[in-house]
């Protein structure tokens, strides 16, 4: 079993629950962790045997596309995603930070993090 991690994906996205945010939205960083069975790519050095990150960006990207009032609902649809288009995945860990969310003081990033492991 190996862990495969796509860390710091940056986006310009829309989500938010207050109006402004749909309109000139907000910077969002998503981290991907996800566990699979790559024996067959370690060996053999071929792409067809371990998860095409290149793949797991561009689904990334066409989610945080997709307005949101909520990062909850946006985490969903990229765990929602990535297991649909990658069954071989048994572990997998989503998180996505809101930069710099508007509340009444100085916060970095508000986040959520989503898991998932595969029934065996």
């Amino acid at each position: 079993m190996s862990t495969i991690k796509l860390q710091g994906m940056k986006f310009h996205s829309l989500h938010g629950a207050l109006p402004v945010e749909s309109i000139i939205g907000n910077d969002f960083v998503v981290n991907i962790s996800m566990d699979a069975d790559t024996t067959k790519a370690e060996t053999t050095d071929d792409l067809n045997g371990t998860i095409n990150y290149a793949e797991v960006y561009d689904l990334v990207k066409a989610e945080m596309a997709i307005p949101s009032k909520l990062i909850e609902h946006v985490a969903y649809r990229i765990r929602k995603s990535l297991i649909e288009h990658f069954p071989e995945i048994e572990k997998l860990e989503v998180e996505v930070q809101k930069q710099r969310p508007p509340v009444n003081g100085e916060v970095t990033y508000a986040s959520i993090t989503l898991n998932y492991e595969r029934n065996i």
